[in-house]
């Protein structure tokens, strides 16, 4: 199967079908509504949208007649997430479950949905206690994410928040401290990562935006000894985590 007809799998098509995924509490994505479309039952499920914090997305109308292979939709299509979403404060929790302090990582617009299951499996496996991503421009928990991830979305809370960058601010009120993986920092082996982190990994192409780095406490970077400048995202958040567990474990596994 290809990878458009992967895509497709996610969807729920039709106006009684998004209705009825939506008030049955189903884990939801995005919904996406043909430009101008406001008639009958869609001006309700927008409604149903915003009471549940889902993102609408306004699309051309040949552009969602093509996301469900030109079955019909009836001006509405929603992409139906492979797992229930946490909270924050659900990351926090399972912390404070395991006496450690919070081992976060935070996705920067990582877009690829490849990427991040990949960094959901490492996270897994080197004990973070959770990943945070943004509502918007960022891979979500699809399908192609949880096969990705072998297994590891059934396990690894994945919160989405509205701002990066205000979120950021909000966890460093709680004491943790934040790293930004990006060029030009310390040497990821000479980073000291006790107590509480959260590390910032970037979108593949931008890297980490310009308001979310300055609210960063550290930048912190691995070294290129060949031609190429740059790692794939979920490779270098994986080296990284590692390192953080590594630390752990050498100190008495709290981090501290």
């Amino acid at each position: 199967m290809d990878e458009a007809n992967t895509a497709k799998t996610d969807l729920i098509i039709g106006r009684n079908a998004v209705l009825e995924a939506l008030q049955s509490g189903r884990a939801i994505d995005s919904v996406m509504v043909a430009r101008g479309e406001r008639t009958g039952s869609i001006g309700k499920i927008i409604r149903l949208c915003r009471d549940k914090g889902i993102v609408v997305k306004e699309v051309d109308e040949k552009k969602l007649s093509y996301s469900c292979g030109h079955a019909n939709h009836q001006g509405v299509a929603a992409l139906a997430a492979a797992h229930d979403y946490a909270e924050v404060e659900d990351i926090f929790a399972l912390a404070q479950s395991r006496s450690e302090p919070p081992f976060i990582i935070v996705c920067d617009e990582l877009e690829d949905p490849h990427n991040l299951g990949a960094i959901l499996r490492s996270a897994e496996a080197a004990g973070a206690h959770g990943v945070i991503i943004p509502k918007r421009r960022s891979a979500s928990l699809s399908f192609a994410v949880a096969k990705a991830s072998a297994g590891a979305i059934e396990y690894v809370p994945v919160a989405r928040v509205a701002n990066i960058p205000a979120l950021l601010e909000d966890l460093k009120k709680r004491g943790v401290w934040i790293y930004a993986a990006d060029m030009g920092g310390t040497l990821w082996c000479d980073t000291d990562f006790g107590g509480a982190v959260a590390l910032v990994i970037g979108s593949e192409g931008r890297g980490i935006g310009r308001l979310v780095k300055e609210r960063c406490d550290f930048t912190v970077s691995l070294p290129m000894a060949g031609k190429i400048n740059s790692l794939n995202a979920s490779v270098a958040a994986g080296i990284l985590m590692f390192e953080v567990a590594k630390q752990r474990r050498k100190n008495g596994g709290d981090g501290i």
